[in-house]
């Protein structure tokens, strides 16, 4: 019998605390908990957590700046709580390595149900990844391998999150045909998530910019098509 997974839970409320442990241990799970930020950050190196629930608004180091620390080089699913609601508060979020947002009040079962689906996500790669005839991809200095969930570019490793994984590697097995932000949703996220934002896309993909070091104004990479989507410049690559 394989061990429940743990989950963090960091908040400085206790009652939030309180609220989310007793809904996620009914699900099975083992909860851990932080109050601040650096015993948030302790408490990732120390236990290791299957996934992150995470306040923006912490003492000592805020939401984000622990999301950004993590994801030097750490892959752990998170998703991030906030009293801020706006649009621009989430897209922050995602943008800064959150792989989804739930505003303040929440509903702790939605809360779980979200849960779930980013461990399924962030557990299915290696199993997608096996069914799939043509394992590794590479274009130009650019090298993708579904079976080990890995990237490297000009061989040096990429630390990628679940979701930028198969962001880009969806935009690469795609021959560089355009790709709506609707199918890139549906390729990342999966067919039939109705949690995600219209624009968590065009945060990932300025994530995924920012860690192959692509200039969106001279994309080497990721190409933006204005009105349509994204595509991977293949030809650009292998002409550099």
């Amino acid at each position: 019998m394989q061990p429940a997974p743990t989950i963090l839970v960091v908040d400085d409320d206790p009652k939030i605390v309180r609220l989310v442990r007793t809904y996620l241990e009914r699900e099975g799970f083992r909860v851990v908990e932080a109050s601040d930020g650096k015993s948030a950050l302790a408490a990732i190196a120390l236990e290791a957590p299957a996934l992150v629930v995470l306040d923006l608004m912490l003492p000592e180091v805020d939401g984000l700046s622990i999301i950004r620390a993590v994801r030097r080089n750490d892959r752990t699913p998170m998703v991030m709580l906030s009293a801020r609601g706006t649009t621009a508060d989430r897209i922050a979020g995602l943008e800064a390595g959150a792989d989804d947002y739930l505003p303040k009040p929440f509903s702790p079962a939605e809360l779980v149900v979200r849960v779930k689906r980013v461990l399924e996500r962030s557990t299915a790669g290696t199993v997608e990844a096996a069914a799939r005839p043509t394992p590794v991809l590479e274009a130009g200095d650019l090298i993708v391998d579904r079976d080990r969930h890995t990237a490297k570019l000009a061989g040096i490793p990429l630390v990628l999150t679940t979701l930028e994984f198969r962001l880009l590697a969806t935009l690469l097995e795609s021959d560089g045909r355009v790709l709506s932000r609707e199918q890139l949703l549906d390729a990342v996220y999966g067919e039939g998530e109705t949690f995600v934002l219209d624009r968590s896309i065009d945060a990932l993909i300025k994530r995924l910019r920012r860690k192959l070091g692509d200039d969106p104004n001279r994309p080497r990479y990721v190409d933006t098509v204005r009105g349509v989507g994204y595509r991977f410049v293949l030809a650009d690559v292998e002409a550099t």
